[in-house]
């Protein structure tokens, strides 16, 4: 029977990994560094941590991108105090003026069609950490974690982005384990995970299942359990198991390149 055991990690071994990985990568890529967008929340404080332990301080950038009325108070200060404790500057950027030249450009612009509107959020945010990137000849760090990667729980060419992700072989439940291991604030760790396109908005709430249940179903999934199987293994309805199911599936769009048609 699956448990939450089974999503236990050697911390200590993936967080050499992912410093290695991002080492490697930005000295194989030739440039002097990265930038990390650093929203308030678990991923992003986590990918910050792991990157400047990777690189030095000196060669990472942080850029907070916070919205008035829709970021909170609270993430603003997490960024600035989690940025000193590791002793980076926060590049801070209101996306708000943005977004309402987009409001008033764009036709039909509909702020209660929170898809559609929210999802230039991520794409605007992802335009100016590459602004930094391109300035400052360093790459972008991605902080999408593996259960938001295989639901398709990101925006595509926004949070998606991103030139390397080393967290997208986590679960987020394993997520929460490497930062505790890491000593991340806990009101951090702690926080409600949010996409913010709206006051008030978080993944759970959206998604409808808490991200425990969720990662033991994508884990027995991965495994090889069809539905049934998930279903009488974790004691849940099938209805729950079967929609995350419908996500994998119908984003599979968002986890791969774009399709080539091949003329040759």
């Amino acid at each position: 029977m699956v448990s939450v055991k089974d999503l236990e990690i050697n911390c200590n071994k993936i967080e050499c990994k992912i410093k290695d990985f991002i080492a490697e990568a930005i000295e194989k890529s030739g440039l002097e560094g990265a930038v990390v967008a650093v929203s308030g929340g678990i991923d992003s404080a986590v990918t910050l941590d792991l990157t400047v332990k990777a690189l030095g301080a000196d060669r990472v950038t942080a850029v907070t991108m916070p919205e008035r009325d829709v970021t909170p108070e609270r993430d603003i200060m997490d960024v600035m105090q989690h940025c000193e404790r590791l002793g980076v500057t926060c590049n801070t950027v209101d996306i708000t003026p943005i977004l309402h030249v987009m409001r008033d450009t764009l036709p039909n612009y509909d702020i209660t069609d929170r898809i559609t509107s929210g999802n230039v959020k991520p794409r605007v945010r992802m335009t100016i950490a590459y602004y930094y990137a391109n300035k400052q000849r360093r790459m972008v760090m991605g902080t999408s974690n593996k259960t938001e990667l295989l639901i398709g729980f990101f925006t595509k060419h926004g949070d998606g982005g991103v030139d390397l992700m080393p967290l997208a072989d986590l679960y987020k439940t394993q997520l929460r384990q490497l930062a505790r291991h890491l000593k991340i604030p806990e009101n951090i760790v702690k926080k409600p995970p949010s996409p913010g396109f709206y006051p008030g908005h978080t993944d759970e709430d959206e998604l409808g299942i808490d991200y425990t249940t969720l990662d033991l179903i994508l884990y027995s999934w991965e495994k090889g359990s069809d539905t049934s199987m998930i279903t009488e293994d974790l004691g849940i309805s099938q209805s729950l198991v079967e929609s995350v199911m419908r996500r994998v599936n119908a984003n599979e769009h968002k986890r791969r390149l774009p399709l080539i048609l091949r003329l040759g």
